[in-house]
């Protein structure tokens, strides 16, 4: 049986945390598709593992949250009647924690936009803090009840709403966002200082979600097919992010401003990651 050779996945994975599909990557590598298809899963849940063990007690004091919108298998409203529903189908949204300081992103979940995922994605984050932070996320209800639930007292938070015109000219409301009109600070918990009320670095690192990741650019038939490949994109997407990827602020990697690595990590040693977890499981 053929055996695909570490120089090779090197390869793959360096195409795919660059932005190409999986297509583009089996035809760039020359391999199969289903070899590629079948490394994705395999590369993203040793990430995922990965950083779940080492991205604990973070240093961060400033925390901004955001979500940002996919789909799988098909847009919402054409996913078929006998599909409409289940999970997988239909609008995916992606829950992201950036810190403002080191620029790390602690943690993330993929599900619904609904009040369970936040509760859920609020003591994943919680979890992994060491210090009291100031929080603050956009206007979306649900994140009221999954703070407090998650924090309690120990944290000062705010939401920052954003109002938006509803007027749009003649053939604008397909491709054009509504014109931003106002937003407002509103403190909930704590004393959080109005200076440091922003959503802007989420927001910046949602258009990085976006360049890439080809499967969540927009207007494009490379989106997910499966949700599990959906999660270990994304999981491969924050390796590469966290760890490998120097961000140009602080010029060095935010997994190494956090205090989480000591060096900048190559392809190679993300794929190693796969051989560490052969061992574990054996």
């Amino acid at each position: 049986m053929n055996k695909l050779n570490q120089s090779k996945r090197v390869q793959i994975i360096a195409s795919l945390v660059e932005g190409n599909s999986l297509r583009a990557t089996a035809r760039m590598c020359d391999v199969a598709f289903n070899t590629v298809l079948k490394l994705l899963p395999e590369i993203g849940q040793a990430c995922e593992d990965y950083q779940r063990r080492v991205l604990v007690n973070l240093p961060c004091k400033r925390v901004q949250c955001d979500e940002i919108w996919s789909f799988c298998y098909a847009k919402e409203k054409n996913v078929p009647a006998d599909l409409r529903g289940k999970h997988g189908y239909g609008d995916v949204w992606t829950w992201v924690a950036i810190c403002a300081d080191t620029k790390i992103v602690p943690c993330w979940r993929v599900g619904d936009r609904d009040a369970w995922n936040a509760q859920h994605f609020m003591y994943d984050l919680a979890s992994r803090l060491a210090n009291r932070v100031q929080l603050t996320t956009d206007g979306h209800r649900v994140y009221l009840q999954a703070v407090e639930l998650a924090f309690g007292i120990d944290i000062d938070y705010a939401m920052l709403v954003k109002l938006y015109s509803s007027d749009r000219g003649e053939g604008e409301v397909r491709y054009s966002p509504p014109d931003f009109v106002s937003c407002r600070a509103v403190p909930l918990i704590g004393k959080p200082k109005r200076k440091h009320v922003s959503t802007s670095f989420a927001e910046r690192q949602n258009l990085t979600m976006r360049m890439k990741m080809r499967r969540m650019t927009r207007l494009t038939n490379a989106f997910s097919k499966k949700l599990d490949n959906h999660r270990h994109a994304i999981a491969l997407h924050y390796m590469h992010y966290n760890f490998c990827r120097i961000h140009q602020t602080l010029r060095v990697t935010p997994a190494m401003e956090a205090g989480v690595a000591d060096h900048i990590w190559t392809i190679e040693e993300v794929v190693s990651l796969l051989g560490d977890a052969a061992r574990r499981a054996a």
